[in-house]
């Protein structure tokens, strides 16, 4: 019995030295660029490593909120990333409910498209969805934005959401419908309201695939007043040098938001995740 108490101390032992690593591996980054937004220049550039700044200020983050159009990025990116939630989470509804309750023709070729385009890369379509854009006069505009990430997250998301689908019971709706309620009734009032971790989870994958971007906003965005936070924050990179410490103060506000909405969502999110890997 002694053995096997020691067996699982040193296992849980393991996995938590594991699990630190890891977490250590997560979190250096993260305080290395909160450091480095507390440095002056000298303090950046100087040869010695400082694990704390030797001069803490916080003049990198005025000079960010005062001397650039940050709270247009942000503002933005806030638009953009909601909408284009709002939009994939719509669709994904309405689509993984179709594939995961009803039967028809092409429903395993429609399953196979949706997975094939995971395969495409992002920059395969950019420069053809550029030019349409600008022939609709969408170029340099936040809707054009939109339009690309709900076009880039809408497979993912249908198909994770059919996966939650799947896994309530048809009963429930029958029963449902014996009782009176209508086909609307039944998704808004039953399925729905059991599907709310997989929602939250489907919403969340969409808002940080917009909010992190990068490359279509700098693809897509040309005026100063229509960026967003990732194509503002890449400014800091000159020709010549970095301004490491604004962009690093930069960052650690980006970083605000999306961590802000994992802390609240979290439980819903590991449920959702969880549940929605399970096929029914």
């Amino acid at each position: 019995m002694s053995k096997y108490k020691t067996k699982r101390r040193l296992l849980l032992i393991g996995r938590i030295l594991i699990l630190a690593f890891f977490l250590f591996i997560v979190c250096l980054p993260i305080y290395w660029m909160l450091i480095t937004s507390l440095k002056t220049t000298a303090d950046i550039n100087t040869l010695d490593i400082q694990y704390w700044p030797a001069n803490p200020t916080f003049q990198n983050y005025e000079n960010v909120l005062q001397q650039s159009n940050f709270i247009y990025y942000l503002k933005n990116s806030v638009v953009v990333s909601v909408v284009t939630g709002i939009i994939v989470l719509f669709v994904a509804i309405t689509g993984g409910y179709g594939l995961s309750r009803y039967k028809y023709r092409g429903k395993g070729v429609t399953m196979l498209g949706f997975l094939v385009t995971q395969m495409i890369p992002m920059t395969l379509i950019l420069v053809p969805m550029f030019l349409i854009f600008h022939s609709v006069n969408l170029g340099d505009t936040l809707t054009s934005l939109i339009i690309l990430y709900v076009v880039i997250n809408v497979p993912f998301c249908v198909i994770t959401m059919q996966g939650f689908f799947a896994n309530i019971p048809i009963a429930v709706e029958e029963a449902a419908s014996i009782d009176g309620c209508s086909k609307f009734q039944v998704i808004t009032k039953i399925v729905l309201p059991i599907m709310l971790p997989g929602i939250i989870a489907v919403f969340v994958f969409a808002f940080i695939g917009a909010w992190n971007d990068l490359l279509g906003g700098v693809m897509f965005i040309n005026s100063e007043l229509n960026k967003t936070l990732p194509v503002g924050l890449s400014s800091y990179v000159g020709q010549f040098s970095i301004n490491w410490g604004e962009m690093c103060a930069g960052g650690m506000l980006a970083l605000i938001p999306s961590a802000l909405l994992f802390v609240m969502v979290q439980k819903y999110i590991v449920e959702g995740m969880t549940s929605g890997a399970v096929k029914g």
